[in-house]
């Protein structure tokens, strides 16, 4: 009693200390980073978890010890590495999904409690903070891999991970330790970039975030020569690729191009990929193919226009940046451009954009359209306006005073052509308040049609102990139950869906039991699942039970006053009578586990050395057991394992439409205030829309999250590529015709978290159309145009004849009338000199 009591208030201190450490914000920690470096340690969910089974973490009693009987082990990292790595860890991981990050003293004092899994290293990421104006720390939980190599040696090259904080000076000692540089040694280094260009790299106290390194750079270290000459001579970088200076708001600021031929079209410029930043690319390819936004800017209109006060913009920088890639995307001169310093620009002001690992491409647009709205805002000083109901107004009224409330503190270009407005309807469940408002838009996010279904990999084990686990592929409801499974794995197996327990193998225990009225979206893609065949139905059979078996090994723990019994093989599940004695439950467990005795004592070391081999000795021959003990990944494929595409949903844009504007119940984590009933309600609510602007922004959202999973929509959309005519959609009865056609889609290949962008757009100048695939650009036919859409450009017809940016358009005109006015002026002036030429002869 009294050691159990120890064990107690030892699994109680552990809690607590833990806890204490654990909620520790990183923003805290802050003010640290100028003088100390931060540390957060990585610890998979699933030993996190476990742990805190063990000591009762989330127990609402605090004197709660936990469950003894659920020993974690060694902190196992296991399913966040790679295979083969103990350094590298999968790409996608989700903090808290996947992994929770722990402080340095929570770290060591978890590692002194119960060890680090053997041939592991402690996954540490630093805390940086990013952003240049907007600053915000994070953990780095994805280092930046960065080849390295010596000039002399050019083609050996070797892979280290560096973190974004740290510096030049600290790379280039890296590398001169590994290709063993003396001391005494001068070196100075460059960056790599496409075949033969290099930039120099002579701040050493700037960080890898500063100097635009990006995922699998390319560094090279270069030996000073005994003469005191360098291999590459002491003139300019050796960039063979004309260069674009910009402002210098960035050390590294130059754009490298590629000359292009005399004959090169305006806008058929590729833009390079800096390392996973192809969503970039294809978001500013497709903004670079709006006509009207285009032409304001080549135009020079934004000079007139910078809002560098605004207190909500970016200092003008953005709209600056952005206007000197579109002025060279248009320049004709280039094949392509080098985005270096847009990219610094917005990961400056965005520091969620800063890094290289892939990103979304409406997500940036997203940003981009909203800094470029309040770099170029005309307004200098937004009004407060009181925003009121309708109250029973008519909608004509209301959406009226609506729009006018908006451009008093939103007027810009980008109003101009992308802002329109929907109405929003909401309708109280209790006492039927009714709430309209009209709100402004940049673009339409549109649902899709949501896959009705989803497949699971899971492993069946019979009740025949002899038999090997089989893996099989279920086809399962998205929204359905555990009960969906069992159903679907009868079909499969003839098992009865009633003798089916479902469970989540980690770490060879049963990390989870599932109920039959459990929900499906609560099992992960990673997650092992094992289906058991058990003897009785369970629902009707009262006087049977099933309990869990674990296999472990029980020895001394070195260094710390605790028995460990770490577990070991495949769990498994019994059924046996309720009132079954110890003895027989006893008895019962060896026969199940024959087939283990019977291997072993084959094979046995004791019985070869001719010791007495008998079933309690060979239980306890536990070096025998492990060995014998069949594996997790022992298992047979079932026929449905064998690959099947599946045939992709088909949908018409306009079933997306349709979708949008249906009326829906808010969630209950999402409720709305109601003014009547002064509390939340989980009201109905209905948006349509009233107008739409020049350029129309529809983005597909193919992506969909929730606590367990991640999911792309990879259904075929079928939208026309001219002629759209939405007025249909438009519940303003004095709206008429409004037609668009199709000038730019940005795609995505590929499944979530990764994959591939590049985008299709209509050149203005030749009206064809074009495939941008980061640095390359080629002609691209209108049958290509739909298979991956992912954000899609509508212009509407009524604009299309001009820039589709009135104001430019009367500029124009009036450009033009004066131009004209003065050659009739001119034209007269001559005609009067020619007779008065003629007079002077006559007379």
């Amino acid at each position: 009693v009294r050691l159990s009591i120890l064990m107690g208030l030892t699994l109680l201190f552990q809690m607590s200390v833990v806890k204490l450490i654990a909620v520790t914000p990183i923003a805290s920690s802050s003010v640290m980073l100028l003088s100390l470096v931060i540390h957060r340690y990585l610890v998979d969910s699933h030993w996190f978890k476990q742990w805190k089974k063990y000591v009762g973490f989330d127990s609402w009693d605090k004197y709660q010890m936990g469950d003894q009987n659920v020993y974690p082990g060694p902190v196992d990292n296991s399913g966040l590495l790679t295979s083969g790595d103990v350094l590298a860890i999968k790409e996608h991981l989700i903090d808290e999904l996947d992994y929770v990050l722990i402080p340095t003293e929570g770290w060591n004092k978890l590692v002194s409690w119960y060890a680090l899994m053997e041939g592991h290293e402690p996954i540490s990421r630093k805390v940086v903070e990013q952003g240049m104006f907007v600053k915000h720390c994070k953990v780095e939980v994805y280092l930046t891999e960065l080849k390295l190599c010596d000039d002399g040696y050019i083609d050996n090259v070797v892979t280290r991970r560096f973190s974004k904080a740290d510096t030049i000076d600290t790379i280039e000692k890296e590398m001169r330790k590994l290709f063993s540089i003396p001391d005494e040694k001068e070196t100075r280094l460059w960056s790599k970039y496409m075949s033969n260009t290099f930039e120099p790299l002579n701040k050493p106290d700037s960080t890898i975030q500063d100097a635009g390194l990006h995922q699998g750079q390319v560094l090279v270290i270069e030996q000073k020569n005994e003469d005191g000459s360098w291999p590459r001579g002491s003139s300019a970088p050796n960039v063979k690729n004309s260069s674009y200076s910009l402002p210098s708001y960035h050390p590294y600021n130059s754009y490298e191009c590629s000359e292009g031929r005399q004959s090169e079209r305006a806008g058929l410029c590729g833009l390079s990929n800096l390392g996973n930043t192809c969503f970039m690319n294809s978001a500013l390819q497709c903004l670079s193919n709006v006509p009207p936004l285009t032409e304001y800017f080549l135009k020079d209109k934004y000079n007139d226009e910078l809002n560098e006060d605004n207190p909500l913009g970016m200092k003008g920088e953005i709209a600056k940046a952005y206007a000197e890639i579109t002025k060279q995307s248009w320049s004709g001169k280039y094949s392509y451009v080098t985005p270096r310093p847009f990219k610094t620009q917005v990961g400056r002001f965005a520091p969620q954009f800063s890094g290289y690992q892939q990103q979304d491409s409406h997500e940036l647009l997203a940003f981009l359209l909203d800094g470029l709205h309040e770099d170029l805002n005309r307004i200098r000083k937004k009004p407060y306006i009181l925003l009121k109901d309708a109250k029973g107004r008519p909608d004509k009224v209301v959406a009226e005073e609506a729009w006018e409330n908006h451009i008093k503190r939103n007027d810009s270009i980008i109003v101009d052509i992308f802002h329109g407005l929907f109405k929003s309807t909401l309708v109280c469940p209790v006492c039927a308040k009714v709430s309209v408002t009209f709100d402004p838009f940049c673009y339409l996010t549109l649902p899709l049609p949501m896959k009705k279904e989803r497949t699971l990999e899971v492993y069946l084990v019979r009740l025949d102990p002899l038999a090997k686990p089989t893996k099989c592929k279920l086809t399962v409801p998205k929204v359905g139950y555990i009960s969906d499974l069992c159903t679907s794995l009868s079909m499969l197996s003839g098992v009865p869906a009633e003798k089916m327990i479902v469970t989540d193998i980690y770490n060879h225990r049963f990390h989870r039991i599932f109920a039959t009225n459990e929900n499906l979206s609560s099992i992960m893609e990673r997650d092992d699942i094992y289906v058991f065949e058990v003897a009785v139905n369970l629902l009707e059979d009262t006087d049977h039970v099933v309990i869990p078996v674990h296999l472990r090994e029980k020895y001394k723990q070195s260094g710390y006053n605790h028995t460990s019994t770490p577990l070991f093989g495949q769990p498994f599940l019994i059924t046996v009578p309720r009132t079954l004695s110890e003895d027989k439950l006893y008895n019962m467990l060896l026969v199940h586990l024959w087939w283990v005795t019977h291997i072993c004592s084959k094979t046995c070391c004791c019985y070869a050395s001719g010791g007495l081999h008998t079933h309690t000795h060979t239980l306890t021959c536990i070096q025998c057991i492990r060995k014998v003990f069949r594996p997790l990944d022992d298992f047979e494929k079932h026929e449905s394992m064998e690959y099947k595409p599946q045939k992709k949903a088909f949908f018409k844009l306009k079933d997306c439409i349709e979708l949008f504007t249906t009326k829906e119940k808010l969630g209950a984590e999402d409720p709305w205030y109601c003014p009547n009933c002064k509390v939340h309600q989980q009201a109905t609510k209905k948006l349509d829309l009233w107008s739409l602007p020049p350029v129309l922004v529809v983005h597909l959202k193919r992506f969909s999250y929730s606590r367990y999973m991640r999911d792309k929509l990879d259904s075929l959309v079928d939208f026309p590529l001219g002629d759209m005519e939405m007025s249909e959609f438009l519940i303003d009865p004095n709206a008429g015709p409004c037609r668009y056609d199709l000038i730019a889609v940005s795609n995505h290949y590929g499944g979530m978290g990764g994959g591939h962008y590049t985008a299709y757009a209509k050149n203005k100048d030749d009206d064809k159309w074009y495939n941008f695939d980061d640095s390359s650009v080629s002609p691209a036919n209108k049958d290509q145009i739909s298979k991956a859409a992912y954000v899609l450009f509508y212009q509407r017809q009524d604009t299309v004849n001009g820039t589709g940016y009135f104001d430019l358009d009367r500029e124009e005109e009036n450009r033009e009338g004066e131009e004209e006015r003065k050659s009739v002026a001119s034209v007269q002036s001559d005609e009067e000199d020619v007779n008065d030429n003629a007079t002077m002869k006559t007379n």
